[in-house]
């Protein structure tokens, strides 16, 4: 009898084995319960047997069971403590293997942001406030207490940061976002500097982020940019002042589109009008390219430009030629 009992056990036991056996098996060769695919979030800190049951709530896996033999299978491989926190996207239908590689490889789901070239910095502020997919830190800050935070203290923001589509992972810091931002504008700033041509007009790599920004918003016309950088370049030689719109406009206080004589008279640091030189900041966010229109001005003797009205530019040598541009095409004429 007892050796019959044992036999039983034993028998018993091997069919159990065999069982877990063929349960864990298809475990790991079916496709998980996600045939649309869905999204993961793992927290920073979280143990793989918590992962497993946030699986197991988002019905990604099903069972209880798998739960665990996914847990002991993370363990088996020596990466239970190497999953990467963030949002994933689990594509639909993957094997449990193929999804503890995802989440090993910290391939999280990608959010985009666009930093629009011409924009203030007021404006990309607001861009970010609204995204719900960055971890807000400087909400109420001053622009003066957002430089410090990213440490550059005691910098103007205006000009500092590259426009450009931002890819980055739910969670992200609006430190951190800015931070990369701003180091982008300036590698691109840095080496366009080494690379300036010797009739660039600046004398610091600053310099030319404020005329980059004043040539960014004058014209909508990529091939204009040199042109009008041109135009700067010798109007600086000259010791005359730039007298341009975008300028004025960014000092005015509630400015509401439109620009009159009144405030071209009035003097303001941003007043190119009333000043000679370069306003005292950038105005805008520059692009790549009127960074590069700075510091490559094209050669030629214009000395004026205006608007035709449709973002293109009449330039003109001498002053009668630009106030019979202006009258034909400002002032109907």
């Amino acid at each position: 009898m007892i050796k019959r009992v044992v036999w039983v056990v034993i028998g018993l036991g091997v069919l159990a084995c065999a069982a877990l056996a063929i349960d864990t098996t298809r475990f790991f060769n079916s496709p998980l319960n996600n045939g649309e695919g869905k999204l993961l979030t793992v927290d920073s800190g979280m143990s793989f047997t918590a992962i497993a049951q946030r699986l197991l709530a988002e019905d990604i896996i099903t069972r209880p069971r798998d739960a665990k033999y996914l847990s002991l299978y993370a363990r088996f491989q020596g990466v239970a403590g190497d999953i990467k926190a963030g949002e994933y996207v689990v594509p639909a239908r993957q094997t449990p293997a193929h999804l503890l590689e995802l989440l090993v490889s910290g391939k999280t789901r990608q959010y985009r942001l666009t930093l629009v070239e011409g924009w203030r910095f007021s404006e990309f502020r607001k861009l970010m406030a609204e995204n719900d997919a960055i971890d807000h830190q400087l909400t109420g800050k001053s622009d003066a207490e957002v430089m410090a935070a990213i440490g550059h203290p005691d910098e103007n923001p205006e000009g500092r940061f590259m426009p450009d589509t931002y890819l980055f992972p739910r969670g992200m810091t609006d430190i951190a976002f800015l931070k990369r931002a701003y180091q982008a504008m300036q590698r691109y700033l840095d080496t366009q500097w080494e690379q300036r041509s010797e009739n660039t007009p600046v004398e610091t790599p600053y310099e030319a982020l404020i005329l980059a920004s004043i040539i960014e918003k004058e014209t909508a016309v990529p091939a204009e940019r040199g042109r009008i950088a041109g135009v700067f370049a010798r109007r600086l030689e000259k010791g005359m002042r730039l007298q341009t719109d975008p300028t004025v406009i960014y000092g005015i206080e509630d400015y509401d589109g439109n620009i009159r004589r009144s405030d071209l008279r009035r003097d303001t640091p941003y007043n190119t009008y009333t000043r000679a030189g370069l306003p005292p900041t950038p105005i805008a966010m520059p692009s790549r390219a009127a960074i590069k229109a700075a510091l490559n001005p094209e050669p030629g003797t214009a000395l004026y430009f205006v608007s035709r009205g449709d973002g293109s530019h009449v330039f003109s040598d001498t002053l009668a030629e630009h106030n019979r541009a202006v009258d034909e095409y400002q002032r109907g004429s």
